[in-house]
């Protein structure tokens, strides 16, 4: 999120906003969380302008792109980027993620959304899709993707000089496929990525959200309030993969965290003092209408949340999310713009680094969580302050590594590499031959 995921980031003395298209800036901040062992950076991103840019620093860079930069000076860090299943053609997302496998040495991810906002969709001179019809181009889009990964088999490239075969095209597939939405002939014009396919993460939590994920996912950013809202999501999303022939240790559940942190809980209350200070009212409201669809004024700022429908074609678990919130804890308007500012529905934590590794115990043994998506207010100090502070906590515990077991992202987040589906098929005759 540029420099913080607090909405207030750049106003605050410890960011600089002039940053925000440096790519540098985003260097630095791979770095650290190399430094720290984490697993992976993660870019969120959309196809519109997000808010009201004369009140946010917003204009961040293209997450493919960036991440090719920033794999060039890591190792070991995953580098996962947000990609649209909506406005892109499975074709050209299939090579991107392919060469950033590649480029990475085995370390893509990518992050599948389907596009929920209106912005979106008139940037691209459409109306924008129902919710139901942009999750059925999703699972089509991911099929073609995943076989254009496949159309190369491993040991395609023979790479021999001497007889003048770099390929055996025997081992290169036309994929033929038609379909709904897709007519794509194939092969790719890259060979199979290192990873076999780049780890697939989806981010949506609606009941089609979990259904794509439980069918296709293996790692989920999720969005719950309370220890008991995440228990239940993560129970109900691993209940769904065996009707997909999956385990449960398949997918990963990564809830947001937003970590303010100190040396003492008055320290690190100080600085979530200071962010909420820097909040400005009429930002908050436009981002609240966008989430709720209902235009909300200043004189709505001291009022309860009005009633709202969560049914919509948008975000609609997002949307639930912010109504739930602002009627289990009975805020106002502008209670409910000041707890979304650091998290944005996700749940934020102010404390020290203790404070910070006991929660995420909790809700790590609690049920609720295979891991987390780390969300600093502010950038670089609050992923500083994480990797130098808490990440040594949770090793102490035993909850987190010394170092890095692998080096691609699948090794690293603990998940099996895919077999090519050609491989496989021959893999099947051999064994009926055998058997024969």
């Amino acid at each position: 999120m540029g420099v913080g995921h607090h909405e207030a980031a750049w106003r605050h003395p410890r960011t600089e906003p002039a940053r925000i298209a440096d790519v540098r800036h985003y260097q630095n901040l791979a770095r650290i969380a190399e430094r720290g062992k984490l697993d992976s950076v993660f870019l969120a991103d959309g196809v519109a302008l997000w808010g009201n840019v004369r009140h946010n620093a917003l204009g961040g860079l293209e997450p493919l792109t960036l991440l090719s930069a920033l794999a060039t000076v890591t190792d070991h860090i995953g580098l996962i980027a947000t990609v649209s299943t909506t406005y892109n053609e499975p074709y050209h997302v299939a090579r991107k993620f392919a060469s950033l496998d590649h480029i990475s040495g085995g370390r893509a991810g990518w992050n599948i959304v389907t596009s929920a906002s209106e912005a979106e969709a008139h940037n691209f001179g459409v109306d924008r899709p129902a919710h139901a019809d942009r999750y059925a181009r999703a699972t089509e889009f991911l099929d073609v993707v995943t076989k254009l990964w496949d159309s190369w088999e491993d040991d395609a490239i023979l790479g021999d000089r001497a007889h003048g075969l770099y390929a055996d095209t025997g081992k290169i597939h036309p994929i033929e496929h038609a379909g709904e939405h897709f007519r794509v002939r194939g092969p790719l014009n890259a060979s199979r990525p290192p990873q076999g396919h780049p780890l697939l993460v989806q981010a949506g939590s609606s009941e089609d959200g979990k259904e794509f994920a439980a069918r296709f996912a293996e790692a989920v950013f999720t969005a719950q309030q309370t220890l008991e809202e995440g228990q239940e999501f993560y129970a109900d999303l691993k209940s769904r993969l065996a009707a997909y022939g999956r385990r449960p240790d398949d997918l990963l559940v990564l809830p947001g965290i937003s970590p303010i942190i100190g040396s003492t809980d008055r320290e690190a209350r100080q600085l979530e003092r200071e962010l909420e200070e820097l909040i400005i009212p009429a930002y908050g409201l436009a981002q609240l209408s966008h989430m709720t669809g209902i235009e909300l004024g200043e004189d709505a700022l001291d009022r309860p949340l009005p009633d709202i429908p969560v049914e919509t074609e948008g975000a609609q678990s997002r949307r639930k999310l912010v109504v739930d919130l602002a009627r289990r804890d009975d805020l106002t308007v502008r209670q409910l713009i000041a707890r979304l500012a650091g998290g944005r529905g996700h749940r934020v934590v102010a404390g020290t680094p203790e404070r910070i590794a006991d929660e995420i115990q909790e809700w790590f043994e609690g049920g609720a969580a295979d891991g987390f998506n780390v969300m600093p207010p502010i950038l670089p100090g609050g992923l500083a302050d994480f990797v130098d502070h808490v990440v040594p906590e949770l090793q102490v515990r035993g909850l987190f590594r010394y170092e890095y077991d692998s080096r691609t992202l699948r090794g690293t987040y603990g998940l099996a590499r895919p077999r090519s589906r050609y491989a496989a098929q021959g893999d099947a005759e051999l064994e009926v031959a055998v058997a024969g």
